[in-house]
């Protein structure tokens, strides 16, 4: 081969070879990745409340960059991620108070590593009506174990008994435990009066939860509501009073004569359990001057448990206790007629924490009061007597101002009476025409109870209402500070101040341990919401010259908290989210 033919030949196979590594380089550099891919979850429709999920799926071969997620667009979530081929994305989203219908948009878009951007992906929520529960009526003898749940709503018609318990003296012939869902609402009928009746023996495990607390209510359509639709809450249990029927000592029929049976021999009786309770528009006369309470408890022993519960709008009383030992935390009486928190019969139970708020025109003919409490219905010196202990209890009268006009019934905010015995700590009461009517009348004189240490008032703070009537109370002349010894709602002329000590009620009271009589509730840090409507703001300011923020000390005993203010509250609203103040106005059929 010459050298010519050579040379063209060498020259040849390198034009080739630089013409393939050109073809390789542009095939490299003109290789082509797909741009990611979404896909979005399905289209969801929930009510308001619901938790409903968004998903997407998401296809990256070039590497996942970014994803971003836009709710009606903006932004909803941004996430990084490091080159992830394939993911799956998912996060809860409670819907919000939106109008029936309303949509929801999520928008998503992914971009790759090499900066690509997919298209845009939606997921839709929809905002749903919330269905009418199924209303399941209930009469009758409740026997063994029933369950109401949550999806339902329960009407009561009549006189509703869970066991069956015929003679004030006998053994309960049928019994049942009765279990309520957290959540669930019970109704009333109103032609009927209905009640719920745990009869001795027999339980009630309604144990709410502070975002879903269980209702005893109107059946009533809202704005239509009113005390004594139905009526009410009664436990009886097998504790100790002090009554005798029919020659047979420590049994009773509750007042009303409608077999309501209670009484026995053990206080440690157990009668279920209420926690974060409401009992709604109940509270009706079954006979003249002898009433059902929201809250009515039978001889109900300490081994039932009693937290959190509130009675609102009552016909009678928010609460009443005839004789047992049963404990209770966290009661709230709101708006009731009659009085807040009664007791009599020998009950002897423990209670911490309650706030009494009233209406200023809405009283009972029979006087209202925050407390009441006596031995027995005619002061008589019968055993067990009325012993409870009671510590931090706020007692709030209508009265905000020597301008609000009140109900002529309102009475006392502590009307103690008939022999009672009671040990009462920390508590705060204002607003009422009386603060404290300690009544002589019964075998044993309340004022001699609290001269030989049996009536206990301890770190009490009594206070007036500016420039309402004598040293800021509306009783008028005879009665110094907010104390009297007569009936301040009748004509009867005051009979002189008895003694204690040798000292007048109000000396006294000054003179034991912490106790306090203020002219004006407004030093006291307590907020003016107290007296208004809807939801109050419990907690008390730090920065007033007489605060009950400071001072309280807890009773003894196991059952009480350590405390160290006066009154329900210091800094904490332990009402909050599972107690209602506007209960005409809430929808309770869904």
């Amino acid at each position: 081969m010459n050298l010519f033919k050579h040379t063209h030949i060498l020259r040849t196979i390198a034009i080739l070879l630089s013409a393939a590594m050109i073809f390789n380089a542009c095939t490299k550099e003109e290789e082509i990745v797909p741009v990611p891919t979404i896909s979005a979850g399905a289209a969801v429709s929930s009510k308001v409340g619901d938790v409903a999920k968004v998903t997407a799926t998401i296809n990256a071969p070039g590497g996942l960059k970014t994803l971003t997620i836009l709710k009606n667009g903006q932004t909803f979530e941004s996430k990084a991620y490091t080159g992830e081929t394939s993911i799956s994305y998912s996060k809860d989203y409670t819907i919000e108070s939106l109008p029936v219908g309303s949509t929801v948009v999520f928008t998503f878009q992914a971009t790759d590593n090499k900066d690509q951007a997919s298209t845009v992906a939606t997921q839709v929520i929809t905002v749903s009506a919330v269905p009418a529960k199924q209303v399941v009526d209930v009469s009758g003898v409740l026997e063994g174990n029933i369950s109401w749940t949550k999806d339902k709503i329960y009407k009561l018609k009549g006189f509703v008994r869970v066991g069956e318990d015929l003679k004030v003296d006998g053994t309960p012939t049928k019994t049942g435990t009765l279990t309520i869902q957290a959540g669930t609402v019970i109704i009333g009928e109103r032609s009927s009066k209905a009640t719920l009746i745990i009869q001795r023996g027999s339980k009630i495990i309604a144990n709410g939860t502070v975002d879903e607390p269980i209702v005893f209510t109107s059946e009533r359509a809202i704005g239509e509501r009113e005390a004594g639709d139905w009526g009410g809450l009664v436990i009886c249990g097998k504790g100790l009073n002090n009554v005798t029927t029919a020659g047979v000592k420590g049994v009773a029929e509750l007042e009303g004569q409608y077999g309501a049976f209670h009484g026995g021999t053990d206080n440690a009786d157990n009668s279920g359990s209420l926690k974060y309770v409401r009992v709604e528009y109940a509270g009706i006369p079954i006979n003249p001057n002898q009433e059902v309470n929201s809250f009515t408890f039978g001889s109900v022993g300490s081994g039932t448990t009693l937290e959190y519960v509130q009675a609102s709008y009552g016909g009678d009383d928010s609460f009443e206790w005839f004789g047992g030992a049963v404990n209770g935390k966290y009661l709230v009486a709101y708006r009731g007629i009659d009085d807040d928190f009664d007791m009599d019969n020998g009950y002897s139970g423990n209670l911490q924490y309650g706030i009494g708020l009233r209406g200023a025109s809405i009283a009972d003919q029979s006087g209202s009061n925050g407390f009441e409490i006596d031995n027995d219905g005619s002061g008589t010196t019968n055993t067990p007597a009325t012993t409870a202990t009671l510590s931090n209890f706020s007692l709030i009268g209508p009265k905000q101002d020597n301008t609000t006009a009140i109900s002529v019934q309102f009475q006392n905010g502590m009307h103690l009476r008939r022999n009672a015995q009671v040990k009462i700590h920390n508590t705060f009461v204002t607003g009422y025409p009386n603060g404290i009517f300690m009544d002589p009348t019964g075998a044993v004189s309340t004022l001699t109870n609290a001269e030989e240490g049996k009536l206990v008032l301890n770190r009490v703070v009594l206070s007036g209402v500016k420039s309402w009537g004598t040293n800021n109370f509306g009783a008028g002349a005879g009665n110094p500070n907010g104390f009297a010894v007569r009936d301040v709602n009748t004509a009867s002329t005051p009979v002189a101040l008895a003694n204690i000590s040798g000292k007048k009620p109000s000396e006294w009271f000054a003179a034991q341990a912490g106790n306090k009589i203020l002219e004006d509730w407004s030093v006291t840090g307590v907020s003016t919401t107290i007296f208004g409507a809807g939801r109050p703001t419990f907690t008390v300011g730090t920065s007033a010259t007489e605060t009950l923020t400071k001072g309280g000390v807890a009773p003894t005993g196991s059952y009480f908290t350590a405390t160290d203010f006066v009154g329900a509250f210091k800094d904490n609203d332990w009402t909050a989210k599972w107690s209602n103040f506007s209960p005409g106005t809430t929808d309770y059929s869904k």
